[in-house]
């Protein structure tokens, strides 16, 4: 799995664990809708780590607790 697939699985992921919409997401991050679709369809090559951290003040959780995840193991990503 490419990196940019492990971080599209683990947002989906925690919206689903929290039960939040993109759109609710995106209310609560500051993060445009638009990027956080963008992010869930892959189709970026990579993203600045100011996203990820905006994203995880909206889930309520760490940039450690975003990564800590077995989509994020080194036998799990490619490039």
């Amino acid at each position: 799995m490419k990196l940019n697939q492990a971080i599209s699985e683990r947002i989906k992921e925690l919206c689903k664990e929290k039960q939040l919409t993109q759109y609710r997401l995106s209310m609560k991050s500051g993060v445009p809708q638009s990027t956080i679709s963008t992010v869930i369809n892959c189709t970026f090559d990579s993203m600045k780590m100011r996203i990820i951290y905006e994203l995880c003040e909206g889930l309520e959780i760490s940039v450690k607790d975003f990564f800590d995840s077995p989509l994020f193991t080194r036998e799990n990503i490619i490039d």
